[in-house]
């Protein structure tokens, strides 16, 4: 796969001498928020328009797979955490990352400080609130490197399946929770905690990090040289984009806020979410690290007696898009 595109593919990409107006579904792994803030930018700013694309940008929800969603035709791309990814290549959707634009993780633990958690040693005899639908394998590989049993006990620690809310700690169900550093902690502050309350552990920190919300299509079109050029357009005028909220995250939030039909989204959520998406972004030109893919395999691998993956996978990300992109 890292050499899938053929050389008058690559030239057709780079040239941008594709048919005018081509026209790519991306669907999101969430509700329209400064997450998806770089598509919403190059959508916009006319990055898109200027490679010859017509974009439309697939909102997602509680209910929406992406996965499937991109199985049954709905879209040409779709965003997921690799962990989900991996997981469904396994099953047999073969779904390539096409792109990372993300480098690091957002996801974290965040606890109360008065039960007394200062490392995860402490976590021993703890409730902790835990995604579940392939989040909660980053959690259980920690804790089986840390050494701490899942089955509860004084020695171990209870899991909490967490819904995508902040209520079990805020009514003390749980010791800690799932959060995302631009998201639910914000959430929590939202709810009147402060900062100086709660003890927080990131993942990337206890270096059992997976990679979220890569770029993916399916190995299937890959083979067919127009759409690989159309996706070469698609990620360098995405990869701008993000660049661009990055420069200037106050106005992708504004750009984001515009974009929501919903009218669910509030100012000053959005604009503390886009100053945090942008240190995960940080770092990425929009090409895959081979050693971060390598920790996500060995992370989803650690998971525990069920884990997400059982084998490595083959072919699962390639760079020929990008090296065609960011030339």
């Amino acid at each position: 796969m890292k050499h899938i595109l053929t050389a008058a593919a690559l030239a057709l990409g780079a040239a941008g001498t594709a048919q005018a107006a081509d026209e790519v579904r991306l669907q999101l792994q969430w509700v329209t928020q400064a997450q998806f803030a770089g598509y919403y930018v190059a959508l916009d700013k006319g990055f898109y328009s200027e490679e010859d694309l017509d974009v439309t940008i697939l909102p997602g929800g509680p209910d929406i797979a992406p996965p499937q969603v991109l199985a049954g035709g709905g879209a040409d791309v779709m965003l997921n955490w690799m962990p989900s990814a991996l997981a469904a290549r396994e099953k047999g959707l073969p779904v390539v990352n096409i792109a990372q634009p993300f480098k690091s993780s957002g996801l974290m633990l965040t606890c109360w400080k008065d039960t007394g958690i200062t490392s995860p040693a402490d976590f021993k005899g703890k409730t902790i609130g835990v995604w579940f639908y392939g989040n909660e394998y980053p959690f259980l590989s920690w804790m089986s490197k840390e050494g701490i049993s899942t089955d509860g006990g004084d020695d171990g620690v209870t899991v909490l399946k967490q819904g995508f809310n902040v209520d079990p700690l805020l009514q003390r169900q749980a010791d800690c929770i799932s959060t995302m550093t631009y998201n639910e902690y914000g959430q929590v502050l939202d709810a009147g905690v402060s900062e100086d309350e709660l003890v927080t552990f990131k993942y990337e920190d206890q270096g059992v990090a997976t990679l979220e919300d890569g770029i993916y299509a399916l190995e299937s079109n890959l083979e067919d040289p127009e759409f690989q050029a159309k996706m070469v357009r698609f990620v360098r005028a995405s990869m701008k984009g993000w660049k661009y909220a990055e420069a200037n995250p106050s106005e992708a939030a504004d750009i984001v806020l515009d974009n929501d039909a919903s009218g669910a989204q509030t100012e000053a959520h959005q604009q503390r979410m886009m100053a945090e998406i942008a240190k995960l972004t940080a770092g990425s030109n929009g090409a895959l690290d081979p050693a971060d893919f390598d920790r996500t395999v060995a992370t989803l691998l650690g998971g525990g007696s069920d884990p997400v993956i059982t084998k490595a996978p083959e072919g699962a990300w390639t760079h020929a898009i990008t090296d065609a992109a960011l030339k």
